[in-house]
């Protein structure tokens, strides 16, 4: 069972190092390459204000945050979500640079330690389009994901938009793989594991091309002959053979 998270944060500002603190945490779980609809998400009082240029980005103000749970409260909740699974996050420094503080002030290490590993997907992307843009937005207009409601930052809702877009940036990864059926058909042990299709089991019709497409096709062949000066390759190929 190959279970994955997409992670993403909201935060106070830029620089863990100054004390800004995450103020939302919003995780998508994947298993096999199947969304399960179980979600994480939580707002957290940061324990300090928010930078006006944050509120613009993210739109979650002081007040908003005031009754809101502390990080402490929430972190055992939050590792235990993510323990064991490959989390996946877009420009994964940013966002693991804030949790890796938080679980500092708390003793618990980093969060590298607490999950089987981590994938940035925007490094995956700049592989994947070099010299393009790469934000989240500009890759949900390359891959076709709606983003159309996304008017702030949220990170549920991020997390949930960068979930569609890995699916769409590793389509094909995985083509000879198919779901077991889902109301448990063959239901046994590894029931829901992916199944691989020997392909050598189908006979594929090979069509050849009619006689008035051959006569065509050399009647074509001689026209390029007769343009080049009789010096196309294939007819030095031929003499070769």
């Amino acid at each position: 069972m190959t279970r994955q998270i997409f992670l993403d944060t909201e935060t106070t500002g830029l620089s863990p190092e100054s004390g800004d603190r995450i103020i939302e945490i919003g995780c998508v779980e994947m298993v096999n390459r199947r969304l399960t609809g179980r979600h994480l998400h939580f707002y957290i009082n940061p324990e300090r204000p928010n930078s006006e240029d944050a509120v613009k980005v993210h739109g979650l103000t002081d007040e908003f945050l005031a009754d809101k749970p502390v990080f402490a409260a929430l972190v055992d909740e939050i590792l235990a979500y993510c323990s064991g699974a490959e989390i996946i996050i877009h420009n994964a420094s940013f966002d693991l640079g804030f949790l890796d503080a938080e679980l500092r002030r708390l003793g618990k290490g980093s969060f590298r330690d607490h999950v089987a590993g981590v994938i940035d997907s925007l490094v995956m992307a700049r592989e994947m389009f070099p010299g393009k843009s790469n934000s989240l937005d500009a890759l949900c207009r390359r891959l076709e994901v709606d983003n159309t409601h996304r008017t702030l930052h949220g990170a549920l809702m991020d997390a949930e938009l960068l979930a569609e877009v890995y699916i769409n940036m590793t389509r094909g990864q995985d083509a000879l793989l198919m779901d077991a059926d889902a109301d448990g058909a063959g239901a046994g042990e590894g029931a829901g594991d992916g199944v691989v299709i020997d392909l050598s089991q189908f006979s594929l019709p090979v069509a050849g091309p009619t006689a008035d497409e051959l006569a065509a096709w050399e009647v074509s062949l001689k026209d390029i002959d007769k343009a080049s000066g009789d010096k196309t390759v294939w007819r030095s190929l031929e003499n070769v053979v």
